[in-house]
């Protein structure tokens, strides 16, 4: 099951895809005679994408045939959410080879974004001024679906409602100055693509999805989820011994190769069997971001 958030003229509303286009909530509760919040994020904090789940596998699939779609083609994607509670990022994570189980790795490298450097898919990623050094990398994405605190690696999976496709900048020069300006580094508005789809169920074996950074066109960077030194489950069980976990929250999981940006590039984010996320760069300041 795909989800996504659309921007219909002056508001972001959750939709849910189908083979050839996206239904958006509203029209589904008004041919289905359901009752969904047409927001994804307060689908996601009230619990309600469970209810979803069990509908679309008992037929719900089926019935999004009934209800009008948006084309792929002209769907408008926002990013899946503006205001997640936690964003995390985990740095170094990456290995040329699978882990070995016998070496005793490092913690992970841990940081926080803030909500207003978020944007979606198709959205302007803005250069600082005076940056001549602003990286790009793809990342896996976790997103938590039900609250948790001091879990173990095994029972993780329980929590996370499901994946996305994430873009992660940085501002290179900032953090070699200092690796304590880290959170500096990342934190500018437009620093954080994500979507376009949340992926919920899609995949049987998360560690075999290979993910990939792009820039114009070209693959410069890509690696495979098994080659992390942890791996997504660790992450959550990790994170969740420093401070809860809500629903709705993100952990972006490392990335297997950054690259520098410029004014007019597109960069991408691949994963396995899903959309790419797709943004462009602009050098120069804007008065307003998208």
């Amino acid at each position: 099951m795909k989800l996504a958030t659309l921007k219909i003229k002056d508001k972001e509303t959750a939709a849910i895809a189908r083979d050839d286009g996206l239904v958006l909530m509203e029209t589904l509760n008004e041919v289905d005679k359901k009752n969904w919040n047409t927001s994804l994020l307060e689908m996601i904090e009230s619990g309600q994408i469970d209810g979803l789940k069990e509908w679309y596998k008992n037929g719900g699939k089926e019935r999004l045939h009934d209800c009008e779609t948006i084309p792929f083609e002209k769907a408008k994607f926002a990013p899946l959410y503006r205001r997640p509670r936690k964003i995390w990022g985990v740095g170094m994570n990456y290995l040329q080879e699978r882990p070995n189980k016998n070496e005793t790795y490092l913690s992970p490298v841990s940081f926080m974004k803030p909500d207003t450097s978020i944007i979606g898919m198709e959205d302007t990623i803005q250069i600082p001024t005076g940056s001549t050094n602003t990286t790009a990398e793809a990342e896996l994405g976790i997103i938590i679906g039900k609250k948790c605190v001091h879990i173990e690696e095994e029972d993780a999976s329980q929590y996370v409602l499901g994946f996305t496709t994430v873009l992660d900048m940085t501002e290179a020069d900032i953090h070699a100055e200092n690796q304590r300006y880290l959170t500096r580094a990342k934190s500018f508005d437009t620093f954080l693509s994500f979507g376009p789809y949340l992926l919920i169920d899609e995949y049987e074996e998360v560690l075999d999805l290979e993910v990939s950074t792009v820039l114009n066109g070209r693959l410069e960077h890509q690696n495979v989820v098994a080659n992390m030194r942890y791996n997504p489950w660790y992450l959550v069980a990790f994170h969740s011994k420093v401070m809860t976990l809500l629903p709705g929250d993100i952990i972006m999981t490392g990335t297997p190769g950054s690259v520098v940006i410029r004014d007019g590039d597109v960069v991408e984010a691949h994963i396995s069997g899903a959309p790419p996320l797709v943004n462009r760069v602009r050098g120069e300041k804007m008065n307003e971001v998208n």
